[in-house]
């Protein structure tokens, strides 16, 4: 039986992806990690900072990560202990808010920090192990199809998981509540990279030899690059796409201060955005298959400057709903598109050093919170806002330069 485009692959894929979802949406950047952090009298700084270590911990490790991988006939093996680590430190961060959380604000933020980052750094190299499995176990078109279904069906896990997160933080008093829902979210991630964890990976034949030093690999990496105009313009118009998170995390913050929201309206805002992410799936699916990634980007930045504009504006819970819908929509449609994207551009031999040069380039957008917070302090929110747009339209820009 083939082992490429195979339905028990797709199925394990998905399902990894509803699983991943659950755990991930308990400490979603834009709305209950601020919130969880603002309550342990994190500043500005500190919830900038701290948001941007969920995703942004890998920037250190994906090319050290590539360096070794693109030598490697199997990567699973590595991957299963990526899973482990990303699992005790998502664990650790329940248990040190349950035991200091009523105590000493001070450790609690420590034991976020620190679980943060190593549950970001582990992924690091995981998102180079498990983009490689992509690669080798699914086709261009079928892959654009299963990140789609994927991206459905973490939206469905995320749908629950802001309900279940909204009713555990109005019926539960804080801070045990919020250990609750890192603890409980930590054995939902097992229920995922288990399946995931045994798909059966092919032995790949068109392996790179490894350079002597990783100095020289970075030499080699970076040449690269200079020399692959599409990789550029991709790597390009994905940073600017992250644009937007110099505002994100401030913009819940911002909705509190206005509307003063308790944990239903918190969990009502989630779902908002999970929708947008879920229903926009089923265009992105379709774009995708027809090899629309322009449109897909271009579409996505429309909705990012579009919830960007909402957040000057909004004095209402409907208009913060329809605010984070589209961003939830624009989320999504960027992760498919430039996810797929650089499979497609990337020669198979060379598939990690890809991924690393995006990935470890588009990461430094993932601590635009950080001079977001400090642009927020100086000028306030409403500065912020139209800085974030100006970026979001050179980004749109910028894309009219990529191919489908």
């Amino acid at each position: 039986m083939s082992l490429i485009d195979s339905r028990s692959s797709r199925l394990k894929a998905v399902t990894h992806g509803f699983f991943l979802s659950i755990t991930t949406t308990i400490a979603e950047p834009a709305i209950i990690l601020p919130l969880i952090l603002h309550f342990f009298g994190a500043s500005s700084l500190i919830i900038g900072l701290l948001s941007s270590l969920l995703k942004g911990g890998a920037i250190i490790v994906q090319l050290f990560a590539a360096f070794s991988a693109q030598s490697y006939t199997r990567v699973m093996p590595h991957l299963r202990f990526v899973f482990l680590a990303r699992f005790l430190s998502w664990f650790g961060i329940g248990v040190g808010i349950y035991v200091f959380g009523t105590t000493n604000h001070a450790y609690v933020l420590w034991c976020i920090g620190i679980g943060l980052f190593i549950f970001s750094f582990a992924a690091g190299f995981g998102s180079i192990y498990f983009n490689e499995i992509l690669g080798k176990v699914f086709s261009h078109r079928y892959r654009g199809r299963v990140f789609a279904q994927r991206q459905f069906a973490a939206g469905v896990g995320a749908l629950i998981s802001g309900v279940s997160a909204g009713v555990i933080l109005e019926y539960t008093p804080a801070p045990y509540s919020f250990a609750y829902l890192f603890m409980f979210s930590a054995f939902a991630m097992l229920l995922g990279v288990i399946p995931y964890a045994l798909i059966q990976e092919p032995i790949k034949e068109n392996i790179a030899v490894k350079e002597p030093r990783f100095r020289t690999f970075l030499v080699n990496s970076f040449s690269l690059l200079r020399s692959d105009g599409q990789l550029k313009r991709q790597i390009r118009t994905y940073l600017l796409a992250y644009s937007h998170l110099f505002s994100l995390p401030f913009i819940i913050l911002h909705a509190q201060s206005v509307l003063h929201l308790g944990g239903v309206q918190i969990g009502y805002l989630l779902t908002a955005q999970v929708v947008g992410g879920m229903l926009s799936n089923l265009l992105w699916g379709k774009l995708s298959s027809n090899g629309k990634v322009r449109l897909i980007i271009a579409v996505s930045f429309i909705a990012y400057i579009s919830a960007n504009t909402l957040a000057l504006f909004a004095d209402a819970l409907w208009h913060y709903a329809l605010l984070f819908f589209l961003l939830g929509a624009g989320m999504d449609g960027m992760r498919l598109a430039f996810s797929n994207n650089i499979l497609i551009i990337a020669p198979e031999h060379l598939r990690p050093v890809y991924l690393a040069l995006q990935s470890n380039i588009t990461s430094i957008g993932l601590f635009f919170a950080i001079p977001g917070a400090v642009i927020l302090e100086s000028y306030g929110f409403s500065v912020l806002v139209g800085f974030t747009i100006m970026l979001l339209l050179g980004g749109m820009l910028s894309a009219r330069r990529l191919a489908d």
